[in-house]
């Protein structure tokens, strides 16, 4: 996309502006770091973009940065999304506008040439930030977001309109004077009041929007109330709250049925259906959700009891993902999810090959028949991009043994394996200090090196000649005999390790975290899976997309999902080996493995 034409324009930052804005994001407690230095095409973007580790079929425009997925929606048979963008440089700044591009699958994008969205108006003028998308009766578009109105970085809501509703594109878009819709009382932190969610009904009666915030240290979700989309009365209570959490990004609230695989709009009530509540924690970085019922007649959310405790809140994603946003698909009724995922190498790295964030693949989110998670599983899309499937089936791996998939690189690739085994008695013992710290730390202990009874086993993706990089998913299973849960005693650990994934200068890179070099940990989950001790076969089921520089993966259909991003020196294109493998004492059978080359998706500009 080329914005060139906008620079000297309304929303070109004037040296008062830019000097306004340093002061206002002392306030601000803005997410990024800024580097009001290079954020101008004059002082960082490169005389061309670098094509290494770029994605072949993820999401992201040609240059420059991008964070978060804003306003998703479906209208006349295009899907749309917008999201956060620099359209100087590859780094975040104070200059960030909602770019739009447009899709009829979800996998092959136009990039439009022009910002939906940029700071132009008195409510806006210091900053169009993130917000959501709601289509009115009438099948009509509004856009809400937030906008900062002075250097003091005080934040309201703002709302926007196409200017031609003929126009399936939807390229141009409308601020009406009127704005804002709602601006924060004396209850409100104005500093940190951002992201208004899709708006719902409840019955046709009022509209409602939940909006991020906290008080302190306590995350919010306020709550508001308007009959006709224009006038807004914030609630007296919170939709919900919970105290030391920081402050609430990108909240999202939408209903799941318990009894379908179906996606509900987001008005969608009824007894069997349950609501889910996503913050995205500022200070933590990572997307966390709850289940519960959403008490219509009080506005009020009441999670399930096993998550009343913050530190029992779900997350999307283990890994790399954030500022997520879904929508409701009426084509295919599903509900479907975008998130970032943002670079995990070094600033200079991203100003030398002049862009920086991409987009994961969207999924499709479904409860899950227990009733007590979400499935998040790419959307099947993805799937026409697939070429010549290479399987492997019945094959015994013992302790130590390693199997190279002949026939593809792992460099591009879509896989889907089945592992079994036939005994539980090897399983480790978990220890009951573990609990104290997260899955991440055990994987970081506990990598795919490391012998132990029911695992490690798993995949060794983007692996060079003798193994100087790789990036290995495995699984591990350990027997707790504390378990409250007398249904299960075992608990699954998975990890996705991206700190052996990369080399530079022929020095190891991947855990530096002072914003100079690269941050690239074993990211880890636990799976939720009740084995039965007396089966005579027990599965884990695992899916891998690789995309040069991002690896996702997915166990037992989306129960848990780990986004690593990736930049492999030697192991790139045809030199990208793909291994399974086995470092426990139990042996392990590969029941199925299937792969797939992936070719690029399409985009382009219009």
């Amino acid at each position: 996309m080329d914005f060139s034409v906008f620079r000297s324009g309304i929303w070109g930052l004037s040296a008062l502006l830019v000097c306004s804005l340093q002061q206002f994001l002392l306030y601000a407690n803005a997410s990024h770091t800024v580097f009001a230095h290079l954020q101008s095409a004059s002082a960082s973007a490169p005389a061309n973009v670098t094509n290494q580790h770029r994605t072949g079929f993820h999401f992201q425009p040609h240059k420059h940065w991008i964070n978060d997925p804003n306003g998703p929606m479906y209208y006349k048979g295009v899907y749309h999304l917008f999201y956060q963008y620099n359209p100087n440089a590859a780094v975040w700044g104070t200059n960030i506008v909602w770019a739009h591009s447009v899709s009829a699958d979800l996998i092959h994008w136009r990039h439009l040439p022009l910002p939906a969205i940029y700071p132009s108006k008195p409510f806006d003028l210091f900053g169009t930030w993130s917000g959501s998308a709601t289509i009115l009766p009438g099948n009509r578009p509004v856009i809400l977001y937030t906008g900062v109105v002075d250097a003091t970085g005080t934040q309201v809501q703002n709302y926007a309109v196409p200017a031609n509703l003929s126009d399936p594109d939807l390229r141009d878009w409308i601020k009406p004077d009127d704005n804002p819709l709602i601006a924060g009382d004396e209850s409100v932190d104005r500093t940190a009041f951002r992201d208004p969610t899709t708006a719902w009904r409840v019955n046709g009666g009022q509209w409602r929007i939940a909006v991020g915030g906290r008080w302190g240290q306590q995350g919010i979700a306020f709550l508001y109330k308007s009959r006709d989309f224009r006038r807004w009365v914030k609630v007296g209570h919170h939709l919900h709250e919970v105290e030391g959490t920081g402050n609430w990004e990108c909240p999202d609230f939408f209903p799941v049925a318990e009894d379908n695989e179906k996606g509900l709009d987001v008005s969608a009530a009824g007894p069997r259906v349950k609501h889910v509540l996503k913050m995205s924690l500022d200070e933590k970085r990572y997307d966390y959700y709850m289940m519960g019922r959403y008490d219509s007649a009080r506005d009020r959310y009441v999670p399930d009891s096993d998550m009343a405790r913050p530190e029992l809140r779900l997350r999307y994603d283990y890994g790399n993902f954030y500022a997520s946003k879904s929508f409701f698909d009426p084509e295919k009724n599903r509900r479907v999810l975008w998130g970032w995922a943002n670079e995990s190498d070094a600033t200079s790295d991203d100003i030398s090959k002049g862009w920086a964030g991409i987009q994961a693949i969207p999924r499709t989110i479904v409860m899950d028949p227990n009733g007590k998670q979400l499935l998040l599983w790419p959307v099947e899309e993805v799937e026409t991009l697939r070429g010549k499937e290479v399987t492997v089936k019945n094959h015994k791996l013992n302790k130590g043994d390693q199997l190279e998939i002949k026939g593809i690189t792992s460099a591009q690739a879509d896989m889907e394996v089945i592992f079994s085994f036939d005994s539980l008695e090897k399983a480790e013992v978990f220890d009951p200090i573990w609990i104290r710290y997260d899955a991440q730390k055990l994987c970081g202990e506990k990598d795919s090196t490391v012998e132990g009874g029911l695992g490690p086993f798993g995949l060794i993706t983007l692996a060079s000649k003798n193994l100087k990089e790789y990036t290995p998913i495995f699984l591990r299973v350990f027997r707790d005999p504390q378990n409250n849960d007398s249904t299960n005693k075992y608990r699954v650990l998975m990890c996705s390790d991206a700190s052996r994934s990369s080399l530079k200068d022929g020095k190891d890179r991947s855990n530096l975290k002072d914003g100079k070099d690269a941050y690239r940990p074993s990211f880890g989950g636990f799976v939720n899976i009740e084995f039965n001790k007396d089966t005579v076969e027990n599965h884990i089921s695992l899916r891998t997309l690789i995309d040069n520089s991002v690896v996702e993966s997915f166990a037992e259909r989306g129960k848990t999902c780990i986004t690593s991003r990736v930049y492999p020196t030697l192991a790139q294109h045809e030199n990208a080996k793909l291994l399974l493998f086995n470092n426990g004492s139990e042996p392990i059978d590969i029941k199925s493995f299937k792969a797939w080359p992936m070719s690029n998706a399409r985009l382009g500009d219009r």
